[in-house]
């Protein structure tokens, strides 16, 4: 533009008149693109403007002659440039740019020069030209936004960024520097590999030249030398023509140290911090395996203290407390490193001998144990005394497996107590309460039972915690008994399941439970799903997901209303069959929930594998709530988890307003227990329903 700045500046103020209208000049002004004008320097009146110009300020190239400039552009144009016309009319060539708004309305940019017209001194006019910098101001406008948004967000934002080329350390934030203990400046230059951990170099090394943009899991030194546990995500970012990488990191120690922590107290016990039944199961399995194949032997020591209620009762629960404790340390004391000390829970003990020699050896051991334990305790100044009994199951003499072997010794104490207290007794054969001829009957009974279909389900009510809407039932089975009445699950399912009966238990349960379901649906009651439970062994021995296509189609219930419940120990035992299990239930529609969480593995990696709809935390967390800090720590670090992972939450066993209470104050999504409704029969469930709504609230039901 600077040829026809030059013609003008040097045109005579004839060559711009009306008389020249036709000439090259008017020809090459009306084919720039760009807005182009002259007026007189002393009256400010216009003597020339393009097609451009003209049609901006509403005027035609002919009727804008002679217009004063303020005529021209208009009041409140000429209130914004009088400042700069001033200014060009007395010698200053003038750059500025304004706003003005379109034909259509729309806000644009221009950018307006104001040139002198100087003749032997004398200045006879000024120039104007305007070009429209909309594009250009956009674009600029643009890029400072996402400049400012990213340095808001870099700044803001907790998480580290790190860009990098070819691994090449580019630029980050503040929060890499607090993640790295360096500036930016100081690690700008450096491979990133620098501030990895060496066990996962490897792994960062494979991330990058896969190009993979998924999340995962590594570990970040710091300057001090410590690792920092970081969950990594990459992006790829081309840029002019090359492609840079950009890493978001963020801190994982605090979830890391909670599901440490989470992992250590559902295998051990809160009070004495000794391993629980669950890892002396786990441990005893391993040990036994250990010891079949080196032709070893074990002892299995059960132990309860005597009387332990009349302390409780006559000193209170914080005295018997303080003495579970003291009978933790004393037994820790008594036995070898190698040897285990558990608590199944209140006064109950097992210590389990490794590598024994002879059987009198767990004899010698349980000796010293009756003396360690029996000495007097001080208890507020006063001598408190506590006599164990024994119970002694040897491996391989005894059982073969875990469950056996604790029964068993669980069988020789209840022995020694009847035998007058404070003293050990080994298993015997004829302690077993249940006969071969006793467990032939009861498979024999539970087979009548499942050919006249003598179960029952009751319904346990699910409320949403935040409005006290219903939000579900749980089906529970019992068995109608001929001559017991009704007899819970737990006296039948463990056997029908060694006895290969669960088959046809867990299909009539899914059955019954999905057309009972569907009958209160057309009766009016809310559309609201049930859970039904799964266990392991279902799994192995019949085709699940066969079995829920065909109830699904046999009732008429739709899948969404259906969920299934399964423990943390199938997606453990089974993670190939859980994981084609519940991804064909996903795509069916059907929910599924992970039961009892909480007193197993835990682990997020296996909760982030599958789709999963809830967790349900175990009653054993929630029942000692709110008084209990430990299991308030469990049941926040599970809500939190769980929302972490976008599942809703549901607490077991709530029982009182203050559990209620603390759970709504942490987020808690759903509840079911005792405190809303015990389990009901299906002729229950819609006066209950009636009356739930009628109290309109989360009231603890009598």
């Amino acid at each position: 533009m600077s040829d026809l700045q030059h013609s003008l500046r040097t045109a005579s103020p004839e060559a711009l008149g009306p008389g020249n209208s036709g000439s090259l000049l008017r020809v090459i002004a009306d084919a720039v693109p760009a807005s182009i004008a002259y007026y007189e320097a002393s009256t400010l009146r216009c003597r020339f403007a393009n097609e451009r110009y003209a049609r901006s300020c509403g005027q035609s190239t002919a009727s804008i002659l002679g217009m004063h400039a303020q005529d021209s552009v208009g009041a409140t144009t000429w209130k914004i440039i009088e400042p700069y016309t001033r200014r060009c009319a007395a010698g200053e060539a003038v750059r500025y740019t304004r706003e003005q708004l379109d034909e259509q309305g729309q806000r644009r940019m221009m950018e307006v020069h104001l040139i002198p017209h100087l003749q032997e001194g004398r200045q006879l006019g000024i120039f104007v030209m305007i070009h429209d910098i909309t594009h250009h101001w956009q674009a600029e406008r643009a890029v400072r936004e996402s400049n400012e948004r990213m340095r808001k967000f870099s700044a803001a934002t907790q998480e580290s960024l790190v860009f990098h080329k070819d691994g090449r350390v580019l630029d980050g934030n503040e929060a890499l520097e607090r993640l790295v203990g360096l500036q930016v400046a100081d690690v700008i230059g450096h491979s990133i590999l620098d501030y990895v951990a060496p066990e996962y170099r490897q792994s960062v090394i494979d991330y990058i030249a896969q190009g993979r943009e998924d999340t995962y899991e590594i570990a970040v030194l710091h300057r001090d030398g410590h690792s920092i546990p970081v969950e990594v995500v990459g992006k790829s970012m081309p840029h002019e023509g090359q492609e840079y990488r950009i890493a978001v990191l963020r801190d994982i120690t605090a979830r890391r140290q909670a599901q440490e922590h989470l992992a250590f107290i559902a295998l051990h016990d809160h009070l004495t911090q000794l391993p629980n039944r669950r890892y002396l199961t786990e441990q005893l399995g391993k040990t036994l395996a250990r010891l079949r194949l080196q032709q070893g032997r074990a002892a299995l020591l059960f132990i309860n203290l005597d009387h332990f209620k009349t302390v409780n009762e006559s000193l209170g629960h914080q005295v018997g407390d303080t003495l579970l404790c003291e009978m933790a340390q004393r037994l820790k004391a008594t036995v070898r490193a190698c040897d285990l000390v558990a608590r199944l829970g209140s006064d109950e003990f097992v210590v389990l001998l490794p590598d024994l020699g002879l059987a009198q050896e767990a004899a010698q051991v349980a000796d010293k144990l009756l003396a360690t334990i029996g000495r007097p305790h001080k208890v507020g100044g006063l001598p408190v005394s506590l006599s164990p009994s024994i119970g002694i199951s040897l491996f391989p003499e005894d059982g073969d497996e875990p469950e056996e072997l604790l029964r068993h010794a669980d069988l020789a104490m209840a022995y020694a107590k009847e035998s007058g207290r404070a003293n050990r007794q080994f298993y015997q054969a004829s302690m077993d309460a249940r006969t071969p001829h006793e467990e032939l009957r009861l498979e024999r009974q539970l087979r009548e039972a499942i050919a006249r279909q003598e179960f029952v389900l009751h319904y346990q009510p699910q409320v949403h915690l935040a409005d006290a809407r219903l939000a579900g039932f749980e089906a529970l089975v019992r068995w109608q008994h001929p001559e017991r009445g009704l007899v819970g699950p737990d006296e039948f399912i463990a056997f029908a399941e060694a006895r290969g009966l669960i088959t046809p238990i867990g299909r009539w349960v899914l059955h019954e439970a999905c057309r009972q379901l569907q009958a209160w649906h057309a009766a009016g009651l809310p559309t609201v799903p049930i859970a039904v439970n799964i266990s392991a062994l279902e799994l192995r021995q019949r085709d699940v997901l066969a079995d829920i296509r065909q109830v699904l189609h046999d009732t008429g219930l739709a899948p969404q209303y259906l969920e299934i419940e399964i423990t943390e120990s199938v997606l453990l035992q089974q993670s190939g069959t859980a994981a084609q299990m519940l991804a064909a239930l996903q795509a069916l529609g059907v929910g599924v929930s992970i039961d009892d969480f909480g007193t197993g593995y835990s682990s997020l990696a296996y909760l982030k594998r599958y789709p999963i709809d809830k967790l349900k935390i175990d009653r054993s967390f929630v029942i000692d709530t709110p008084d209990s800090q430990d299991d308030v720590a469990i049941v926040t670090a599970i809500i939190q988890m769980g929302h972490s992972l976008q599942l809703r939450v549901v607490a077991e066993g709530v029982e009182t307003p203050a559990q209620q209470a603390l759970l709504q104050r942490l987020g808690c999504d759903l509840v079911q227990g005792y405190g809303l409704s015990r389990p009901l029969a299906a002729d229950q469930v819609r006066p209950w329903w009636e009356a739930w709504q009628a109290r309109g609230g989360l009231t603890p039901t009598p």
